[in-house]
């Protein structure tokens, strides 16, 4: 089977020398130079934010694999995909450190407002005032949307803080010490902070809505560091503005990297760039992983990590 690659999404500069290096001929899907390389591809590589849908896939007869640098992959026409029999692979696990530790990191920035309090320092506003006394994190009541690997592991996190952990997912974790709460609403009455730990797609588009954020109430903090999608998120804004919710911090967004401009305005708001996995380290384990499943593909071998749906 040919080695020839369409990359979907641009890739890592350290990903694309591995690629060079065991000689795969690499088009991209934006500069097609060969014309007759849609025929020719036999896999496609890309990252969190690729998409892939029935139209593009029906212009490449013989692509058989999607290779996802990523854990999420809800920019992929799975129907469309599993119809041709293709196979779609992505990176889980290696990432759930640095997506918790973020995720932590942010739950810290807005209790401790410590964002804000840069600002504050920065535009000497010390020297005429005070800054605002904040809120303690530990021993808070920690609420989790979804509690696989990352929400497992933001959990064990939170234990560190003595926090009172407090979840919501499909089925529950009988072996796992903490509060269950059948729906989300019940579980962001319950808590300080709720963190948004699901996988994007249909299932959980706008599970975050109006009803769960009058139930977080007043002072309760959002934090999404799984799909922007998960938000609803001009009834966020709104509630935001209205505090109906304290604050909210993001990693994700429904356009990015385009954020809505009220989101950047909001002074109990905490922006970031979709950077949960961004290390050096988690990068390069993600790219190693998706080589991982790419020669196994070529070598006819097992697929190291295909996604549910594909298994």
């Amino acid at each position: 089977m040919t080695r020839e690659i369409m990359q979907v999404t641009p890739l890592p500069t350290f990903m694309m020398n591995m690629l060079q290096e065991e000689d795969y001929i690499v088009h991209d899907h934006t500069h097609i130079i060969d014309p007759g390389a849609l025929s020719k591809v036999t896999a496609l590589v890309g990252t969190g934010v690729s998409k892939v849908d029935k139209k593009l896939l029906s212009m490449l007869p013989n692509v058989k694999l999607i290779a996802l640098c990523s854990v999420g992959y809800d920019g992929i026409d799975l129907v469309a995909a599993k119809e041709k029999g293709i196979v779609v692979t992505h990176t889980p696990g290696v990432l759930t450190d640095d997506v918790a530790d973020l995720a932590f990191g942010l739950v810290l920035s807005m209790g401790r407002r410590i964002p804000q309090a840069d600002r504050f320092v920065r535009n000497g506003d010390w020297v005429s005032d005070l800054f605002p006394l904040t809120h303690k994190v530990s021993g808070a009541t920690l609420g989790i949307v979804g509690m696989g690997r990352i929400g497992q592991a933001i959990a064990k996190r939170a234990v560190a803080f003595d926090m009172r952990i407090s979840y919501t997912s499909r089925d529950v974790k009988s072996e796992l010490p903490y509060t269950f709460h059948s729906t989300v609403e019940a579980l962001a009455e319950a808590v300080d902070y709720l963190v948004v730990a699901v996988p994007g797609g249909d299932d959980t588009k706008n599970l975050i809505g109006a009803s769960v954020l009058q139930a977080l109430g007043a002072r309760g903090v959002l934090i999404n560091i799984a799909r922007g999608s998960v938000v609803n998120q001009p009834v966020l804004v709104q509630a935001l503005k209205d505090k109906t919710i304290a604050g909210a911090a993001l990693d994700v967004f429904w356009d990015e990297p385009i954020v809505d401009p009220e989101l950047r305005r909001l002074p109990n708001v905490v922006l970031t760039p979709h950077i949960a996995s961004a290390t050096e380290e988690t990068r390069r384990a993600m790219a190693a992983l998706t080589m991982d499943n790419l020669r196994a593909f070529y070598a006819k071998q097992a697929l190291p990590t295909p996604v549910p749906e594909c298994r």
